[in-house]
């Protein structure tokens, strides 16, 4: 049998490398955005080296915090400090991005964020830093986000070809994951080696990286940017969503997952009902870990047409990974198996989660017009923003009052249901092919449309 076997191969020679070949083009990332559009190239990896510099400074301000006043309830209040501005600046944020240059607003709003870290720097620096200052800054940075988010995402569908956005989604996803895996322990290595200033120093470099790199994007102007923005125009972003139940379905599925099933507050007290508080750490990266090995093979993901489906089931997967680890959750006295299994079921629920959040992107860039793409990227943000808070608050009752076991528990149920409900109310979203569907059709004819306008150096609708 190995004679014959080698004898195959012998004649063969091209067989076994060509089907690996194939396989890794079916897992590994479509990297034809990155490769084929020099502006994508260009956001993708300004956005990546400002989120991994970014969360030096978002892993230095709670220390400082809690090293000034030892209170955790003055650490948890930065939450509350950045949640109200991203709110209200994100719903301004969306209407800019349909009335101003795209790539002007993200610049300047990242030039404000250099100068916000080059003042956290100037007071970590002080004999004894000044707490108000961490505060407006955390404030400031969140209003800021609120603003240049919106720009940067309804940049994307006017950077690659309709037929590479999904492939898009899953690169910009990507950075995410990267970030959230490793900068995180970097910045505590960095924090613990050097101190506070070094942190805020290196964010501050990755601005000046990023700037440089964003500055040579070509101009991303909107028809109608010689008008003033208005905030009741964002009423008219909220009446197109409300027209379309697919739209809705996916913003209330991204809504259950965060509130009922990603309990990243309950991970401290999770860590104690383990007797584990070594894995504490990883409890707070499993996610990021599943995210990224689910980024890391995504190939696949272009060959999937029905995106509402896909957005359905990883809803579901991501509440059944909650209601797994409630259950792996039942043993005590340090078992490591079971605090093994319980980080095997958050990255579980992480790679869900980014395939949740791919196909949404993907529907979202795909369907909805350009000239309303940044008001739709508005609510996007803020039901991002309002999910996860809403999400620690529920639970963070429910863990005082029936124990961490049973918030999970109950969180992953109401997940599985809430989605089995929306599958049931809205077939829209159950039926969405990008293939058929006549809101994809119509902004992939825009597309087409403006491309031949803008080489022939015409602005782009």
């Amino acid at each position: 049998m190995s004679t014959q076997t080698n004898a195959q191969d012998d004649r063969f020679p091209h067989e076994r490398p060509s089907r690996l070949r194939r396989l890794a083009s079916r897992l590994l990332p479509n990297t034809a955005p990155w490769r084929s559009s020099r502006d994508f190239r260009l956001t993708w990896t300004s956005g990546t080296v400002t989120l991994l510099g970014s969360v030096f400074t978002m892993t230095a301000i709670p220390l400082q915090i809690a090293d000034l006043t030892g209170s955790p309830l003055a650490v948890g209040a930065v939450g509350a400090v950045e949640l109200l501005p991203t709110i209200a600046l994100g719903l301004y944020g969306g209407v800019l991005a349909d009335r101003a240059d795209r790539r002007t607003v993200a610049l300047a709003t990242e030039l404000a964020l250099a100068a916000l870290t080059s003042l956290l720097l100037v007071n970590a620096m002080l004999g004894t830093p000044m707490l108000w200052p961490l505060y407006a800054a955390a404030g400031c940075a969140a209003a800021l986000q609120g603003i240049q988010q919106p720009s940067m995402e309804a940049m994307i569908p006017r950077l690659v070809p309709h037929d590479q956005l999904v492939a898009a989604g899953a690169l910009l996803s990507l950075r995410w994951s990267i970030a959230g895996l490793a900068a995180p322990a970097a910045a505590g290595v960095v924090i613990a080696t050097a101190g506070v200033p070094c942190a805020y120093l290196i964010d501050l470099a990755t601005f000046l990286v990023s700037i440089a790199l964003l500055a040579r994007v070509r101009p991303v102007p909107s028809e109608r940017d010689a008008e003033a923005p208005q905030l009741r125009e964002f009423a008219e972003g909220l009446r197109y969503a409300g027209r379309r139940p697919d739209l809705v379905g996916t913003y209330l599925v991204d809504l259950a997952a965060t509130v009922f099933a990603l309990p990243t507050a309950l991970f401290p007290f999770l860590a104690q009902e383990l007797d584990a508080l070594w894995a504490l750490g990883l409890l707070y990266s499993a996610s990021a870990a599943g995210a990224l090995l689910a980024a890391a093979t995504s190939g696949w993901t272009e060959r999937v047409h029905r995106h509402g489906r896909l957005v359905l089931a990883s809803g579901a997967l991501v509440g059944a990974a909650m209601v797994a680890a409630a259950f792996c959750g039942g043993a005590r006295g340090g078992a490591h198996g079971t605090v093994w299994a319980v980080l095997a079921c958050l990255a579980v629920a992480g790679a869900a989660n980014w395939v949740g959040d791919t196909f949404r992107t993907a529907i979202w860039n795909q369907s909805i017009p350009d000239e309303l793409r940044g008001r739709a990227a508005g609510l996007e943000m803020l039901i991002g923003s309002a999910g996860p808070a809403l999400g620690d608050i529920r639970a963070g009752g429910l863990a005082a009052g029936y124990g961490i076991r049973a918030a999970l528990r109950t969180g992953g149920l109401a997940c599985l249901a809430s989605t089995g409900v929306l599958a049931a109310a809205l077939p829209a979203l159950w039926h969405y092919d990008q293939r058929t569907d006549p809101h994809a059709a119509a902004v992939r004819a825009a597309q087409e449309d403006a491309r031949p306008r803008s080489e022939a150096g015409e602005p782009a609708a």
